[in-house]
């Protein structure tokens, strides 16, 4: 139960550092993706150091940085495609989802060779 609260006191704090940030910025939808994902892993981490020790962390940090990687070029891959076609937004995010995985995937192999 302790790990629970820990992890909700440092995500929170976190998430509001974060949404104090995204609000400088423009446009103001950047308040969200500064704000959940990495308070998130700042908790994760931080408890995963506590439990499991640096040698774990530092796996699990690779590991978030690969899905970190894989989702930007799936993002710029569905923005390319959004920008030269008239495709609906749902079949494009949902058709390229293979993207996402092929190359988080990829760098997990690679990472682990």
């Amino acid at each position: 139960m302790s790990d629970i609260l820990i992890r909700f006191l440092i995500g929170g704090s976190v998430v509001s550092v974060f949404a104090v940030f995204g609000s400088l910025f423009r446009p103001k939808n950047f308040a969200g993706l500064f704000g959940a994902a990495p308070s998130v892993a700042i908790a994760t981490l931080g408890l995963t150091v506590a439990h499991e020790g640096v040698q774990y962390a530092a796996w699990e940090a690779r590991s978030m940085i690969s899905g970190a990687l894989a989702f930007f070029v799936y993002a710029c891959t569905v923005s390319w495609v959004r920008r030269h076609s008239q495709t609906r937004a749902m079949i494009v995010t949902t058709s390229l989802l293979p993207v996402w995985f092929a190359c988080a995937f990829g760098l997990w192999y690679l990472w682990n060779r």
